[in-house]
């Protein structure tokens, strides 16, 4: 086997026996698939790394920013109790109409709330809410952006909360300080701004799977 078909095939061995997708993840890959979405989803195993991050932060509260088909969100949503929340900011109409028909099969609409709309504009709209801090942020949407989002994120969040950041090894090129890719330099500057700010404390991993060579940060928000 080729390199990449020894990470799918570890891939499908640990989603097999660690993270099977059932009916309802089912459902949401196809019909994500039948209106067109981009297939740039999590995996089922980085799914269920969401929501055992969420599980261990004992999150009531959850910020997403990158809907989708609302893959990931039902995931995260999963690991919420029954009073808890999660605001999933979406910026394709298209794509959050096939989110919240996912979310609402799973049971989990009463928990979910997909705002529709580019999230630099939604996010201060989210703020003068006030809303209680969010327990947990997943960052999985234009790369460009993401320091931007990253310190919306601190703003929106308490002492002990985590940000997770998806894509940021960007198949090996985030190491190219010279690169004129936006998805590049928005995943650099949100990573130099996780090592430098004295509220952060994180680090990042690299990984191989179905999706290829990618990886994920991780901060935790300190005093």
């Amino acid at each position: 086997m080729s390199e990449s078909q020894v990470w799918e095939a570890v891939d499908a061995y640990f989603t097999d026996h660690l993270a099977p997708d059932d009916a309802v993840t089912d459902a949401a890959l196809h019909d994500s698939d039948a209106a067109g979405l981009p297939r740039i989803s999590v995996t089922a195993n980085q799914g269920k790394l969401l929501q055992l991050l969420a599980e261990i932060q004992g999150a009531r509260t959850i910020l997403e920013i990158g809907t989708l088909g609302g893959y990931s969100t039902i995931w995260l949503a999963r690991a919420l109790p029954s009073d808890g929340r999660l605001v999933s900011l979406e910026y394709s109409p298209r794509h959050a109409e096939v989110a919240v028909r996912n979310i609402a099969r799973a049971g989990l609409d009463k928990l979910v709330e997909v705002r529709v709309g580019a999230a630099l504009d939604s996010l201060p709209l989210l703020a003068d809410e006030n809303p209680p801090p969010f327990d947990l942020v997943f960052i999985d949407a234009d790369k460009a952006n993401n320091a931007h989002y990253l310190e919306w994120a601190l703003r929106l969040t308490s002492t002990g909360s985590l940000i997770v950041v998806d894509n940021v090894v960007r198949g090996g090129r985030v190491v190219d300080a010279d690169s004129t890719d936006g998805d590049v330099r928005g995943t650099r500057a949100a990573l130099e701004l996780i090592g430098s700010h004295p509220r952060l404390s994180g680090t990042a991993v690299q990984t191989v799977g179905t999706k290829g060579y990618d990886g994920f940060a991780l901060a935790r928000v300190l005093a």
